[in-house]
């Protein structure tokens, strides 16, 4: 049976610590492909302050570009209205029906998953593997949650936009193709961000 780890996020910007969260999965679960899939509508955001979706996307592409078994999904971007992981496993569940899932997420998100939508869905249809983060509990207890071992990493997406906007580096904290991007298409430097687009 092959095994698939599942990986959502708003990824603006991908950064090492995604990188480092989704090897260790990869490496302590024997996964066969680790999927980046960047969040179209995040339901927990304004819409106003996450990045288009086209960008997000082509940045995740740069970051796992080359690295075997890391593949990057573009199902939620082209959903329309809010993207729900509940859904989306749905969706997987049909394509790959004899695929094992599993959702890698971050100690943070544990804490919330009981607001998700349908999380009593969520944990019948993948096993949930959850990462350490700095300053988050991840509490919950469920023979359906593997607790990760992996590096907390102190590197956030919020962290790398405030630097970029202070004009500071932020080398070595985001893949050097995903800095050069950000660069080249002056993201996170203007006081208005761009809206978040559906397509890709």
């Amino acid at each position: 049976m092959r095994r698939v780890g599942l990986f959502g996020g708003t990824f603006d910007p991908p950064h090492i610590g995604h990188l480092i969260l989704a090897e260790c999965a990869r490496d302590r679960l024997g996964l066969d492909e680790v999927r980046f899939i960047p969040v179209g509508e995040p339901p927990h955001k304004r819409r106003r302050d996450v990045t288009r979706a086209a960008d997000r996307v082509a940045m995740t592409r740069l970051a796992v570009r080359g690295v075997p078994g890391f593949t990057v999904s573009t199902l939620e971007t082209r959903r329309r209205g809010p993207s729900y992981t509940v859904e989306t496993l749905r969706r997987i569940a049909v394509e790959r029906p004899h695929a094992r899932l599993y959702l890698l997420i971050g100690a943070d998100s544990l804490d919330d998953l009981a607001r998700w939508r349908d999380p009593a869905e969520i944990l019948r249809r993948a096993t949930v593997v959850v990462a350490r983060r700095p300053g988050a509990a991840g509490r919950r207890c469920d023979r359906r949650i593997v607790r990760l071992d992996s590096p907390e990493i102190a590197v956030s997406s919020s962290l790398v936009r405030a630097r970029v906007r202070a004009g500071r580096s932020v080398r070595w904290m985001v893949p050097e193709a995903v800095r050069a991007y950000i660069a080249r298409r002056g993201l996170y430097r203007a006081r208005r961000r761009r809206a978040a687009g559906r397509g890709t």
